[in-house]
Parts: structure tokens; C-alpha cells; sequence
């Protein structure tokens, strides 16, 4: 087995295609990746988002960086395998592979700083989100028992902690092949808060009898503020899509015939379509319910009080999307860094043993050091400056 795993880590090779690895995914497995990693929460502030752009540029923006992002996946589907895109022999199993096989080692080290910092801030973005669905919940209960002008205020350091603890767990599953699971869970959870928040906008919409909004958005009063909300409104739809550079990793997965590929493309067409369905739904009812009034997130910065109990469940399902969100840009960390570790130290024992857990209750598995010190050290890191940073 420790031989199998380190042909699975092993570093870009004109041989990579001989791997070891059994890959079983589908075109619905590669949805469910997809959807985990671009539907997050993020989806709920689109409404703030096309209010600052208003009701021809906001639906229009979605609609273009759909299309951006379908044409990038479309390149990088491509780049999987070379010279032949679909019988290789060489196969590239992440981004980073890509550019080091493609652009060569200068720009694969540049290249890797800021993939890496990227991914790194993703997964400490989703501590902070989790943390504030779990703060609404709390605060929508509140608000519920004291009435809407209630001082209720809680703390984030719990909430943090807590997550940080599962992720703590779920960091431990192996690598992507083995997340199926995970991101199928992932993925219902986000279209359970997404219907949710689409519905509650499509109800308040028909209370008010009447569409709120403008085609310019929200006034300023001078153009310097409104260029401002302009561009920050046009970079949360544009990182509302951050599925690009985990493309390969995700294509990896899928079991071939027919060739990965045209598998990937398929399942790129069909998640980012659903994926902007619901962007355009949240988004624009959001904004038609609220217009210029509309909250910076439709659940967490209370855009609804009631009913109570389904803004608790739609944050609940927040939450339990970010698990596998945070997972999805966590794991091409750890299989970039323990990467390193075998070509730097192959002989160790600390980074190359495994050792197979039985117990009685559960199934067997199995646990290597440095997987578990390292990935548990990312995750306490990510945990710790989410807690510091004054958000």
C-alpha cells in the first residue's frame, strides 16, 4: 500500500500515466466538485451585487463571467493529458503539474505562490462564513424571542473553533478520489440554501407588490463612490466563479471511456449553468425585493427575520456546504505539499510509512504521520487567523 500511495503522490513524469490510482469518477461526481467549489455563500451577497450595477449591467456581468469561466475549463480540460488530449501518454494531475509541464520551472514557482496563497485564503474565507451563518442562527433565535431591534450580539471565537475541530477530521480524507461522498452532501446543501433564499426573495417580491430597483442601482453621491461599489460588486460576481484552478484536480477523478475530457466539458456545461440559474435568481428577486435597501447577504446580514426557523435552516445548510468547500480547495494543498515531502525526503519514514487502523465499529484505514501532522497544522492555522482577523 505505502508503494501505491507514493505512485499516487509522485511528482510529473513522462511515465504518470502507468499511476496506480483507480479512478471511478463520472460526470455527476465532477458536477457535484464543481458545484461544492463555486456555489458558496457567496451566492447570497449577488444581490447587493446587482444593486450596485443595476438592472441591465448586474445581470449582464453574471452571465459574462459564466461565459469567461466556461471558456477557461474549456482550455484547461485540454491540458490534462499530452501530446494527445485524449490518449496522453503523459497525464497532468493538477494545475500546478500543468504549468510545470507546459511553462516550465520559473514560472511553475511563481505560478505556485499564488495558487497556493489563493487556495490558502478560500479555505480561511470559509472559517470566517461558517462562522457567520452560525452567529446568524443565533441572532435570527434571538430576534425571533426579543423582537428585530433586539441587541443581539454574539461572539465568533466558538464558532471558529468548532469548525476548525471537523475540519480537523475531514482533513484526513485522503484526496480527491475519495470525496465523492463529500461533495454530492456539499452540493445538495448548497442548492437547499440557494432554493431558500431564492424563494424567500420571490416571496417578499410578491408581499411588496411591486419590483424594486433601478437600471442604475444604487445612487452615490458623487461618481468616485459609485465606480468603487461598481468594481467591488464586478469582483464578487467574478470570484463568485473559483472553480478554475481546480479544474484538473477534479478531472483526475474520472474514469475513462470516454475521454476525461469531453467529461469534464459536459459536467463544466451542466454546473455552471445551474450554478448561474441560481445566481441569477438570488441575485436578481434579492434585489427586486429589497432595491436599494438590499443587505450584503441575503440570510446573514438579515434581509429576513421570518419565517425564523427557515433562515436557521438555510444557514445550517451553509455551513454544512462550507465542510466540503473548505475541503475542495484544502485538498490540492496537502497534495501539493506532500508531494514535496516525498521528492524532498523519500526515504523517511515519517513521510512515507502507513499504518493501518482497525477498530471493531468502524472500517479499517489507514494513517501516515505527516499527513496527519501537516494537514492538521493547516487547518489550525487557517482556524487561528480567522479568529484574529478583524472581520
Amino acid at each position: 500500500m505505502g508503494e501505491e500511495e507514493d505512485n499516487q503522490l509522485s511528482p510529473l513524469l513522462p511515465s504518470s500515466s502507468t499511476s496506480s490510482v483507480k479512478r471511478t469518477g463520472t460526470v455527476w461526481t465532477a458536477v457535484a466538485h464543481i458545484i461544492t467549489g463555486v456555489i458558496g455563500a457567496g451566492v447570497l451577497s449577488l444581490a447587493w451585487s446587482t444593486a450596485q450595477l443595476g438592472w441591465i449591467a448586474g445581470p449582464i456581468s453574471v452571465l459574462v463571467f459564466a461565459a469567461t469561466t466556461l471558456v477557461s475549463t474549456y482550455i484547461l480540460c485540454d491540458c490534462n493529458m499530452y501530446p494527445h488530449p485524449h490518449y496522453g501518454p503523459n497525464r497532468l494531475r493538477s494545475y500546478m503539474d500543468a504549468v510545470l509541464f507546459y511553462l516550465g520551472e520559473k514560472n511553475h514557482k511563481a505560478c505556485g505562490v499564488i495558487l497556493m496563497e489563493t487556495l490558502y485564503g478560500s479555505t480561511l474565507a470559509y472559517v470566517i462564513t461558517s462562522a457567520s451563518s452560525i452567529k446568524a442562527i443565533q441572532k435570527s433565535n434571538c430576534y425571533h424571542r426579543e423582537g428585530h431591534n433586539a441587541p443581539c450580539s454574539y461572539e465568533d471565537t466558538s464558532s471558529m473553533l468548532l469548525f476548525g475541530a471537523v475540519q480537523v477530521v475531514m482533513s484526513q480524507i485522503p484526496d480527491f478520489h475519495n470525496m465523492k461522498w463529500l461533495s454530492m452532501f456539499a452540493a445538495i446543501m448548497s442548492f437547499a440554501y440557494s432554493f431558500i433564499g431564492f424563494g424567500l426573495g420571490l416571496a417578499q417580491v410578491i408581499e411588496n407588490g411591486t419590483i424594486k430597483g433601478s437600471i442604475n442601482g444604487v445612487p452615490t453621491a458623487n461618481i468616485a463612490d459609485k465606480l468603487w461599489l461598481v468594481f467591488q460588486a464586478l469582483g464578487d460576481i467574478a470570484f463568485a466563479y473559483p472553480y478554475s484552478v481546480i479544474v484538473l484536480e477534479i478531472q483526475d477523478t474520472l474514469k475513462s471511456p470516454p475521454p476525461e475530457n469531453k467529461i469534464m466539458k459536459k459536467a463544466s456545461i451542466i454546473a455552471v449553468s445551474l450554478t448561474t440559474f441560481f445566481y441569477l435568481c438570488c441575485g436578481c428577486f434579492g434585489y427586486a425585493a429589497f432595491g436599494n435597501n438590499t443587505p450584503g447577504n441575503l440570510l446573514t446580514g438579515f434581509g429576513f427575520y421570518e419565517p425564523y426557523w427557515l433562515v436557521d435552516l438555510a444557514n445550517a445548510c451553509i455551513v454544512l456546504h462550507l465542510v466540503g468547500g473548505y475541503q475542495i480547495f484544502g485538498q490540492p494543498v496537502f497534495a501539493f505539499a506532500e508531494r514535496w515531502f516525498i521528492n524532498r525526503f523519500p526515504n523517511s519514514w515519517f513521510v512515507n510509512n502507513y499504518y493501518t487502523n482497525k477498530h471493531r465499529w468502524f472500517p479499517s484505514f489507514q494513517i501516515n504521520p505527516l499527513k496527519i501532522c501537516f494537514r492538521t497544522a493547516y487547518v489550525a492555522t487557517t482556524t487561528a487567523i480567522a479568529m484574529m482577523f478583524p472581520y
